[in-house]
């Protein structure tokens, strides 16, 4: 399997169990289950990081729902390759050479030289800017709803937009 095909069925993965996972009860506000044609359209918009969406966001789906969602969006803005090789520098495990042009690739870098450092700081820089939107974000959030409901709605607009997610 060729690592274009590779990137291409990391998304396809990732939307298929993202929708799957929304179309629990546990994830509409409603506590019913979600059709799948819409928990497929969530989520495969916010992994694609369109913002389209066939059911409001915002009275739909849960806490939990939206928690889906904003990891969705990340997972898309950050892209599958970014996330699982955070996941081996999490674990410690080496990167193969074979990862290292999986990860290029995913950049649409000529090389791979550097490219652990890179998608590193690939990381750190968005969720530092990220954060800094979150920050900015909570100065008419919280006064509006209080600090809980307006730093997660801080932190979920700062993802969405910084990912470009609507």
């Amino acid at each position: 399997m060729s690592r274009i095909q590779i990137i291409t069925l990391s998304f396809l993965l990732a939307i298929m169990i993202g929708s799957l996972i929304l179309m629990l009860p546990i994830m509409s506000a409603n506590g019913e289950s979600t059709a799948f044609v819409d928990a497929l359209f969530t989520a495969t918009t916010s992994v694609c990081i369109t913002g389209l969406v066939t059911v409001t966001t915002a009275t739909h789906w849960s806490s939990l729902g939206h928690i889906v969602i904003l990891l969705l969006i990340q997972l898309g803005g950050l892209g599958t390759i970014t996330l699982m090789s955070l996941a081996f520098f999490a674990t410690g495990k080496r990167i193969s050479l074979q990862n290292r042009l999986l990860m290029a690739d995913a950049f649409n870098l000529d090389n791979n030289k550097g490219i652990v450092n890179f998608v590193i700081r690939v990381i750190k820089e968005s969720l530092m800017i990220e954060g800094l939107g979150a920050i900015a974000y909570s100065i008419y959030f919280i006064p509006h709803f209080g600090f809980l409901t307006g730093s997660w709605y801080s932190i979920f607009h700062s993802v969405s937009a910084f990912c470009n997610a609507g």
